[in-house]
């Protein structure tokens, strides 16, 4: 991990995304075991608020990616209300960073191509959970899985039209440090006609 000491206004990247870099990279090559979960918050329309963990799947310069059955809760949410945020927090480090914006689905050839490098088990349990609904007990979900395993024994699983991705674009981020007596550092960026505009908060 690099020295607390220099996070600072002159230290941090003037692209928040490279700044993401810079710290999701130091983590996955820590002993944190799940640097990649954060927490997705999102509404539905009538500002009804619920937040899980997630996997980060993909990032780029422009958004973040994670995957999941679109019929669930937070599926519904995403398609009544884009807007979400994104919560990576690393006790281990004394790190979090809080990522706002708009989301959208991912292309279906990208929900494809990802689908598919899912190990065969997990290709199962995406046919097997009906995400988020109520189900009578632990074997019914047993026997859902039995007979996706049965069904596809002998040839490749297909991607239920009910899974795939989504992106986060953000507009805003804020990276938190923690400090001495409470002072933590706190930096945002929020975005503007050309460039990120970088504030300081009180912690």
């Amino acid at each position: 991990m690099s020295n607390k000491n220099e996070f600072s206004e002159k230290t941090v990247d003037p692209n928040p995304f490279l700044q993401f870099k810079t710290w999701y990279g130091e983590h996955l090559k820590s002993v944190i075991a799940i640097p990649e979960a954060v927490t997705l918050a999102t509404s539905s329309a009538d500002g009804q608020v619920s937040a899980r963990t997630v996997l980060l799947k993909d990032y780029n310069v422009t958004a973040f990616t994670f995957f999941t059955n679109y019929k669930s809760r937070k599926g519904f949410q995403l398609s009544s209300n884009p807007r979400a945020a994104l919560l990576f927090y690393w006790p281990e480090s004394g790190r979090q960073i809080r990522i706002e914006g708009v989301t959208e689905k991912v292309s279906e050839e990208d929900s494809e191509s990802y689908f598919k490098t899912r190990p065969r088990e997990s290709q199962l349990s995406a046919w097997t959970s009906e995400q988020s609904s109520v189900i009578p007990n632990r074997n019914h979900l047993d026997d859902l899985y039995n007979f996706y395993r049965n069904k596809y024994s002998e040839k490749p699983v297909d991607r239920p039209q009910h899974w795939g991705g989504f992106r986060l674009i953000p507009e805003w981020f804020e990276f938190w440090q923690n400090g001495d007596l409470r002072l933590h550092d706190r930096l945002t960026y929020t975005k503007g006609e050309e460039l990120w505009i970088i504030k300081r908060l009180a912690p």
